[in-house]
């Protein structure tokens, strides 16, 4: 089983970026969490981070054929993005939605969540958790639609 875990913009400023709402560890330390989560999991992860919403796009459409499902974190393309939307429905594959913080309980700009609207479940609020929780989600998920 192989995954694509996808992360917005800004989340390479990890660490350095509003740590009392993201925290203080870096992108390289969240790169490494999922890693060993999937190695815990027993599936294989492939992450991917852009700032540019042509390039979240793209590598959602080159994601036919090659992953079995996604993990994204859209980041502030969460509340913007039909483009990422729209991606996610053509493809097709099963998606999560993750979000370090819980954007439900911060500006009302951020409770809106497109793409969202194209995953099967939304993990939030739970810091690098949140990916663990995702990834094993989609495990199960993914065992489950092969019966």
């Amino acid at each position: 089983m192989k995954i694509l875990v996808l992360n917005g913009p800004n989340l390479n400023m990890l660490g350095i970026r509003e740590p009392e709402i993201y925290g203080r560890k870096d992108y390289k330390e969240l790169e490494d969490f999922i890693a060993e989560a999937a190695s815990d999991l027993g599936v294989g992860a492939d992450c991917f981070q852009s700032n540019h919403e042509g390039a979240l796009v793209d590598k959602i459409q080159q994601a036919l054929g090659v992953y079995d499902g996604i993990v994204i974190n859209p980041a502030a393309y969460t509340h913007t993005s039909i483009a990422i939307l729209d991606a996610l429905k053509a493809i097709a594959l099963p998606a999560v939605e993750v979000h370090l913080s819980d954007i439900n309980g911060r500006e009302a700009f951020r409770r809106v969540s497109y793409a969202g609207m194209a995953c099967v479940k939304t993990f939030m609020g739970l810091g690098f958790e949140g990916y663990r929780q995702a990834l094993a989600f989609l495990k199960e998920y993914l065992n489950g639609a092969k019966r």
